[in-house]
């Protein structure tokens, strides 16, 4: 037998060989195994209570996290103390938290409120300090003046240094409101088809003279401030630098950076000079409150799909929020969490705890086992 052909009779040999199942190793399924979608978040925002027993608290996060929530967005008004004490009762229940903190507007700051000079002042010349526009606890202070961004960066660098918790969520990081949702307007007895004086923030001697530097004008004597680009991408910058900031202190401990925001970049921008498309930051819980702006529950997706699709390319997580009270019935919040989720957002929020009924906790769960 020739060389040739000895080859040719190995090589059918090995081909055979490598070609047969043994015995003792089974075929593979035709059937892939189902894998779980676990990424999809369920959470809620809650405010504290100093008089609640850690067994009123154990009871009421066990609940939660029974009715399917994930996450807890929980104010102690910039307690570090009390968040700590939150940190470890949701830790039992499996529960995660986030230091929900309101920055530019701070009611009854006792800090704050020794220094007048630190507050927004309108452009009708009334300062938040004793003239608050809309309501009682709007108190606003000011993004520019070194010292009021100063004092909100050090309650954020104090919540970030708590232990256990997700991140720091800034909650009313812009200005007032210029225009208020069309829902709400009645309420206060307004028309806004322009842009009120008595609601237009910030014109203290701080922010004019700084952006004197930039633009050599005085925003105070243009002829349409509406229409002032240069004037209202100061306030815009003002903001998104505040966040920045906020972004690197909470970076250093190990944190991340959340928002509540107005429902998409662009009506952010017109409402309450919020572009938050444009900021440093990790996640953003835009409020699809569509009872505010009667809409139908149909506009949480539209809206939730525009703010997806405005951050997708800076890599910023969205979370849905939803407001409860409109919602007549558990299919109905059904109806909602599945538009957030049919458009891109990772997680859905909730406004507030205390509204999350048994039925709505039920619906919540049924969802979020379907998601399986």
């Amino acid at each position: 037998m020739n060389s040739k052909n000895l080859l040719f009779i190995l090589s059918v040999v090995l081909f055979i060989s490598c070609n047969q199942k043994p015995e003792s190793i089974p075929a593979m399924p035709l059937t892939p195994a189902i894998e779980v979608d676990n990424s999809f978040k369920f959470s809620t925002w809650i405010t504290a209570n100093k008089n609640k027993s850690d067994a009123d608290y154990t009871t009421e996060f066990k609940r939660y996290k029974e009715g399917g929530i994930d996450e807890l967005l929980i104010n102690t008004g910039t307690d570090p103390k009390e968040l700590e004490r939150f940190v470890a009762i949701a830790a039992n229940e499996g529960l995660k938290v986030h230091a929900w903190m309101w920055a530019t507007n701070r009611p009854g700051d006792t800090v704050a409120m020794q220094h007048p000079e630190w507050y927004m002042v309108s452009r009708d010349g009334k300062s938040c300090f004793d003239t608050r526009p809309y309501v009682e606890y709007y108190q606003w202070l000011c993004p520019t003046r070194t010292e009021s961004r100063n004092h909100i960066l050090g309650l954020v660098e104090m919540m970030a240094k708590v232990e256990g918790i997700e991140s720091v969520h800034l909650d009313y990081i812009r200005f007032p409101d210029i225009f208020l949702p069309i829902g709400l307007l009645p309420k206060y007895n307004l028309k806004q088809d322009t842009e009120m004086a008595a609601y237009d923030f910030c014109y203290c001697e701080v922010c004019i003279s700084e952006f004197k530097k930039i633009h050599h004008k005085n925003p105070l004597e243009s002829e349409n401030t509406a229409i002032d680009m240069e004037w209202k991408n100061f306030r815009l910058n003002a903001i998104r630098n505040l966040v920045n900031d906020a972004y690197v202190i909470v970076q250093k401990h190990n944190k991340k950076l959340t928002a509540a925001v107005f429902p998409y970049p662009e009506m952010a921008d017109h409402m309450v000079r919020q572009r938050w498309d444009k900021w440093n930051i990790d996640e953003v819980y835009p409020m699809i409150y569509h009872g505010f702006y009667n809409e139908e529950i149909d506009w949480i997706g539209y809206a939730t799909k525009q703010g997806v699709t405005d951050v997708k390319s800076e890599n910023i997580g969205l979370n849905t929020g939803v407001y409860l009270p409109p919602f007549t019935s558990a299919e109905e919040l059904k109806e909602a969490i599945f538009y957030a989720k049919d458009n891109g957002a990772k997680g859905v929020a909730f406004f507030d705890g205390p509204e999350l009924t048994d039925a709505y906790l039920k619906a919540i769960k049924e969802t979020k086992e379907s998601f399986k």
